[in-house]
């Protein structure tokens, strides 16, 4: 395809996305279920073939959805959910991979190659629908996390194991030990440039001090380390993880100026809502409605058995969390279970089948029919499920709350801009108290009805309304910086391990005992 066709199937993919959008914010549908119903017909429209390359989806669109999700995610949250993050995306995944090659196996009569590529390509999941869901129907801060957690690490452990496959099929052979050696590899060595590249991007981002200089430099550490991770042999997605969490952790600090934050975050938010945009787009595309017919029989087998994945993983492997952590909510386990939809990366690795596999036509278009099923069958229903289980606790007083809480961040955060104007020479002292002065009776409203509200007795806390719930986040985040401490001076040998130990532990008890934010 020249150029000149390029740009005219990105402008007609463009008006589309565009009118999906308005159809579907009027009718509530998920908008990348809708991208893909409207992309089943492009192919006859248009006068030359469109389709979804792996290397594209690969080497650009993972990358930056990848980094987008690491610089917004707060490693502090992610720590205090880290335990069922990990089971459901190391353990879980594996197992769910295991269970889907052994019911493609004796169900279709693949043999194990075949349906062990299957099998890791179903086992991953894009939980791209449920987060556009949680944008509208808000739930526990916990379990956004747990979701979007599980689908940060998911990818990588996809690309891991889907790799160690090929080499299996490509050398015939690997050994339990070598296996694991190579999965070791592969994982800590992606980490390893992930740290590294990550760091090295901070002191040079803190010398630009132009926004747009800045947003360069982290396209190039999104796309630079994702590619020197595949080049060295190792995951560049964990590579893209670790890096995105390092840098928009400790690269994004509050010294960085409030210009670049907003010009970065709204960047990285418009480029992972266009990649996501054009990979479903040609995920209808892709798919041939008369051939998926033909297989019918054998993709709801394929549903069937990434389903049955699942459920023999989140709720065996999330009953195992209560023995050492907070315990994971029955209905969470059951959204967790049926928002199990697949995605672009199930796609791109479709495509990214040998091309000597035997059968690998009938792998993608099993592939690609159990996509649609899951984006359509379950895109669709995700919102009434959220509703019916009843996820939302979001009473009237604590949208107050929030919004007392949201005039108090932005007007300290205006006064740390102001602060720093006044250093930097920018604002006279008299226009500086002025304009301090006028947001400081905000600070003092807001401090006095938030203290009027946390000086209320435990009994007048309605648990259900989700006050409670509210009261007990602040308090399991100030568990958490007591346990910080109190490892950092045994670390720095202040207080003996022995003192310290008995602390942890009634630290340990006491968040145990609060309620799921």
């Amino acid at each position: 395809m020249d150029v000149a066709s390029l740009v005219t199937v990105s402008i007609i993919l463009l008006l589309l996305a565009t009118g999906v959008a308005l159809l579907t914010r009027r009718l509530r549908v998920p908008y990348v279920t809708g991208l893909v119903l409207a992309g089943l017909p492009i192919t006859e429209l248009l006068s030359r073939p469109i389709g979804l390359d792996p290397s594209l989806v690969l080497n650009l669109f993972l990358p930056i959805l990848i980094f987008d999700a690491g610089i917004n995610t707060d490693i502090s949250r992610l720590r205090s959910t880290f335990k069922p993050i990990a089971l459901l995306a190391a353990p879980g995944a594996v197992l769910s991979s295991a269970i889907i090659a052994v019911v493609l196996k004796f169900g279709l009569g693949l043999s194990w190659i075949p349906a062990l590529f299957v099998g890791v390509i179903l086992a991953n999941t894009d939980t791209v629908s449920m987060i556009a869901v949680f944008k509208e129907i808000p739930v526990p801060s916990r379990l956004s996390t747990i979701v979007e957690g599980e689908t940060l690490f998911n990818d990588a452990a996809a690309l891991v194991s889907f790799n160690l496959i090929l080499q299996v099929y490509s050398t015939g052979s690997l050994t339990l030990l070598e296996g694991i050696q190579q999965l070791l590899f592969i994982a800590l060595g992606g980490c390893l440039v992930g740290l590294v590249l990550g760091y090295l991007s901070i002191p040079l981002f803190a010398r630009l001090d132009d926004p747009l200089s800045s947003l360069l430099l982290t396209v190039a550490v999104a796309l630079g380390t994702f590619q020197v991770g595949q080049f060295l042999g190792v995951s560049g997605a964990v590579a893209v993880v670790v890096a995105g969490l390092i840098f928009g952790n400790l690269g994004l600090s509050r010294n960085t100026p409030a210009s670049s934050r907003i010009t970065l975050l709204s960047f990285w938010e418009y480029a992972s809502f266009t990649a996501n945009t054009f990979i479903f787009l040609l995920i209808g595309v892709e798919i041939d409605l008369v051939t998926l017919w033909g297989t019918l029989p054998a993709i709801l087998l394929a549903v069937l058995a990434y389903q049955v994945g699942r459920i023999l993983t989140v709720y065996p492997l999330l009953a195992t969390v209560r023995w050492f952590d907070r315990p994971i909510p029955l209905r969470w386990q059951h959204l967790l279970f049926l928002g199990n939809i697949k995605g672009s990366l199930s796609m791109a690795l479709a495509l990214s089948l040998p091309t000597t596999l035997p059968g690998r036509e009938f792998l993608i278009t099993l592939v690609f029919g159990s996509v649609l099923v899951s984006l359509v069958g379950q895109g669709l229903s995700l919102p009434w499920l959220v509703k019916r289980l009843k996820l939302s606790q979001f009473s009237e007083a604590q949208q107050q709350v929030e919004e007392l809480q949201a005039q108090l961040i932005t007007a300290k955060a205006a006064q740390d801009e102001l602060e720093s104007l006044l250093k930097s020479g920018v604002l006279p002292k008299a226009v500086y108290e002025e304009m301090r002065s006028s947001y400081q009776v905000q600070v003092a409203t807001a401090e006095k009805a938030l203290r009027e509200f946390y000086n209320r007795r435990p009994d007048e806390f309605d648990v259900n309304s989700g006050e409670y719930k509210k009261f007990d986040a602040i308090r399991h985040r100030l568990l958490l910086a007591e346990k910080a401490a109190l490892n950092e001076a045994t670390r720095k040998r202040i207080i003996s391990e022995e003192v310290v130990r008995g602390r942890l532990k009634k630290i340990d008890e006491q968040l145990l005992k609060l309620e799921d934010d």
